[in-house]
C-alpha cells in the first residue's frame, strides 16, 4: 500500500481528498500545525476503513515538515502522491502598496521554501516507486496577479514557475508534477468549487495526468 501525503490539511478540501485517495486503496498521512485538528480527521477517517495518521508541522519550520514527511512514509508506506496545500495567512494579503518587504518573508517561506523542502525530501521515493505525483493546489493569484492579495500572488507566482519546472524535469521519470488553479476560492455556492468535486478532479490529475496547469471553471481570459 502506498500513501497520499496531504501538507495543509484541513475539514475541506483536504479531508475530501483524503476520502478520494482512500477509496482508491491510499494510506493518508494528514499533515497540519494542530495536532487536534489531523487526530479529529484520522478518526473520521477510520470510520470509512481508511488508514490514515496524523501528523504535526508548520511549513515554514523545515526541520518539522521534513520530520512528519519522514514519519508518514515509515507508519504507512511509501509516499507515491504528495498534495502541498496549506492555506496562505490573512496577513498575507495585504494591497500591494502596502506590502514591505519584510511581508513577503511569509508568503515565500510557505509557498516556496515549504513546497521546495517537500518535493526534495519524498524525491528519493518516489524515484524508488518509478512513479508518483506532486500536486500543487493554488488560488486564482497563482495565475494572475491581485493587487488586493500582495503576498500570495509573489509568492504563488513563485510556486507556480517552480511546480512548472518539476513538470517539465521529472515527466520523463513517471512522475507527474501538477498544479489546480481554483479561483474564487472553495465552495461558494459554485458546484464546480466544492470539496466533493474538487477532490474528484484532484483524483483525476493523479489518474490522467496530462497538462501541468489545471483551472477550475476554464481558463480565465
Amino acid at each position: 500500500m502506498t500513501t497520499i501525503t496531504i501538507v495543509g490539511v484541513g475539514p475541506g478540501l483536504g479531508r475530501a481528498t483524503a476520502r478520494r485517495f482512500g477509496r482508491e486503496g491510499f494510506s493518508v498521512a494528514l499533515i497540519s500545525r494542530t495536532r487536534e485538528n489531523v487526530d479529529r480527521l484520522a478518526a473520521e477517517l477510520a470510520e470509512d476503513g481508511i488508514t490514515a495518521r496524523g501528523y504535526t508541522a508548520d511549513v515554514r519550520d523545515l526541520k518539522t515538515l521534513r520530520a512528519a514527511l519522514d514519519a508518514a512514509a515509515a507508519d504507512l508506506g511509501p509516499i507515491e502522491v504528495l498534495q502541498y496545500s496549506p492555506v496562505p495567512a490573512k496577513e498575507f494579503m495585504k494591497p500591494v502598496l502596502e506590502t514591505t518587504a519584510e511581508d513577503l518573508v511569509g508568503p515565500v517561506e510557505q509557498s516556496v521554501y515549504g513546497p521546495a523542502t517537500a518535493v526534495q525530501h519524498v524525491l528519493p521515493g518516489l524515484r524508488g516507486l518509478g512513479r508518483g505525483t506532486i500536486l500543487f493546489i493554488n488560488g486564482g493569484s497563482a495565475a494572475t496577479p491581485n493587487g488586493n492579495v500582495a503576498g500570495t500572488s509573489v509568492a504563488f507566482a513563485g510556486e507556480s514557475a517552480y511546480g512548472q519546472m518539476l513538470h517539465d524535469a521529472l515527466a520523463g521519470e513517471g512522475i507527474h508534477v501538477a498544479q489546480l488553479i481554483i479561483p474564487r476560492g472553495i465552495g461558494g455556492g459554485e458546484p464546480d468549487h466544492e470539496p466533493d468535486a474538487l477532490a474528484d478532479r484532484i483524483w483525476s490529475l493523479h489518474r490522467d495526468r496530462g497538462a501541468f496547469r489545471t483551472f477550475i471553471g476554464g481558463q480565465p481570459a
